[in-house]
């Protein structure tokens, strides 16, 4: 098989980091341990361990194995050595997270963690290979250059990742990217000690005077949360009719995850309760706007997903984080969320910022018209 340009290798690459915080956080309390970093390796099984533990550590490492090795295989290599790097890969990740963790005092170093982490990646792999078997790998392509132009696994990642990083409670539906507060209290810790903190306090205070964000502020927010990806698709499709059926799926999988999101962190009898008049309303006016924009150039359609992105990032840094919204936070990183957490949480904070870095090369590229 000629080797392609495939989104399976930026999404292993994203994953794999996911993993390393999912592993190492919160990556605090770091110390020499007073045994040695490889006595793990031959632990005998461990007394204390629950099923959700030995459950996660194999599903964990499952999509990884698939990602590495449909990379590998979308690069021409054949399926024997792409299951044999893609195994690889994942147990040097798993080898290399547990012989950290004997530098955490909140974690503890495993070999059957390890076994089960290597154990995952061979089922994600294996399950990849039968993909590819059956013919599906060929089927994607196809369907892909029907689709979307030829270098489209950037924004394919993105369109992959944007309901993912949805499940991380925001303030405003469809609206991340609110990075600044977790920002603000990372620098206070590291500066407040510091000669220049006197300077710099005013500017790292909390804001708890911040007004609650009015109902046109909403509005734009989340017309512009569902805007984005439609437009970051659109910049990698052609015009036409499959841009319109690009923007439906946009807000179904939206209204899917917000759905998913609410349920998780207020209960599944709240589920539906961020369908408020404002939000609803501003779904269908971000529909209308992507159904307008289905016709336009690449180029022009990356130019205004980097203004929509732009505009939604400043509105959504003037949104105080609520009570439920810090109650919700303090569950998920409290409780067994923790390792989900971590992923939907960096992807929720992340991905407008990577998209408008993403758009700006898009305009750059040659290729965009």
């Amino acid at each position: 098989m000629a080797g392609h340009r495939s989104s399976a290798a930026p999404l292993a690459g994203m994953y794999a980091a996911l993993i390393v915080y999912a592993s190492l956080y919160p990556f605090a309390g770091w110390r020499v341990p007073g045994v040695s970093v490889w006595s793990f390796l031959s632990l005998q099984f461990p007394r204390w361990w629950t099923g959700f533990d030995l459950v996660s550590n194999l599903l964990g490492y499952l999509p990884l194995g698939a990602l590495l090795f449909g990379a590998m295989v979308r690069t021409g290599w054949p399926r024997s050595r792409s299951l044999a790097a893609a195994v690889a890969g994942g147990a040097v990740l798993s080898f290399a997270m547990e012989l950290l963790q004997n530098f955490l005092p909140q974690r503890v170093a495993s070999n059957v963690d390890m076994a089960l982490n290597i154990a995952g990646t061979l089922l994600g792999a294996l399950l990849g290979m039968a993909v590819h078997g059956l013919g599906g790998i060929e089927r994607w392509q196809a369907l892909r250059e029907r689709w979307f132009i030829a270098r489209s696994a950037g924004g394919l990642a993105l369109l992959v990742l944007w309901p993912i990083g949805m499940l991380f409670p925001a303030p405003v539906p469809f609206g991340g990217g609110q990075v600044w507060p977790r920002l603000r209290d990372t620098l206070t810790d590291w500066l407040q000690d510091s000669a220049a903190w006197p300077w710099l306090e005013p500017w790292l205070q909390h804001e708890y005077d911040l007004a609650a964000l009015s109902p046109p502020s909403e509005f734009i927010a989340t017309l512009l949360g569902l805007l984005a990806p439609c437009l970051v698709a659109f910049a990698i499709s052609r015009p036409g009719w499959r841009r319109v059926v690009l923007a439906w799926g946009a807000a179904l999988l939206g209204f899917l995850a917000t759905t998913l999101s609410t349920a998780m962190n207020f209960g599944p009898q709240h589920a539906l309760d961020w369908r408020t008049p404002t939000a609803m309303a501003a779904l269908i006016a971000g529909l209308a706007v992507a159904m307008l924009l289905a016709w336009v150039p690449r180029r022009l359609a990356a130019g205004v997903g980097l203004i929509a992105l732009a505009v939604l990032v400043a509105v959504i840094a003037q949104a105080p984080p609520d009570a439920y919204y810090a109650q919700s936070l303090q569950d998920w990183e409290q409780g067994r969320f923790i390792r989900f957490h971590g992923v939907a949480q960096w992807i929720g904070w992340l991905w407008p910022y990577v998209a408008i870095a993403w758009l700006l090369s898009r305009i750059a590229s040659r290729d965009s018209e």
